[in-house]
């Protein structure tokens, strides 16, 4: 099954983290909106430079989303507001679901929860 990577993702592999970097050898997508979060945290994090060189190499795997996905994924936001899932993180979960493919996260939010991969690196399951 492709992977549908979220934003946590994408930031662990930005740093090199060897149980996320495997999945850059696998068949990934992102959605857009994914793409646009992540750019925004490597800019925050790092500077233009770096965001529009991850921006370049993430690019071809991004898609859009469509009304239909951001309607469905407001309507999980609302039904889970007590776990606080945030924007990005709904539209990435019902996109990748959408779409059949496993959401990539080690966000705690999604542990436990259908068509979920969770990872984390060692220092934060401790």
């Amino acid at each position: 099954m492709k992977k549908c990577l979220d934003t946590y993702a994408l930031v662990e592999i930005a740093k090199g983290q060897p149980v996320f970097i495997k999945y850059t050898e696998e068949e990934f997508v992102i959605s857009e909106i994914t793409l646009s979060e992540f750019y925004l945290v490597i800019l925050r994090e790092y500077n233009q430079q770096t965001a529009d060189y991850w921006y370049r190499k993430l690019e071809a795997r991004a898609i859009p989303v469509s009304l239909p996905i951001l309607i469905e994924a407001m309507k999980f936001k609302h039904s889970h507001r007590k776990q606080r899932i945030s924007f990005f993180d709904a539209v990435g979960y019902i996109f990748s679901r959408h779409n059949n493919h496993l959401f990539v996260t080690g966000d705690k939010e999604f542990f436990g929860m259908p068509d979920v991969e969770f990872q984390q690196t060692a220092d934060q399951a401790t």
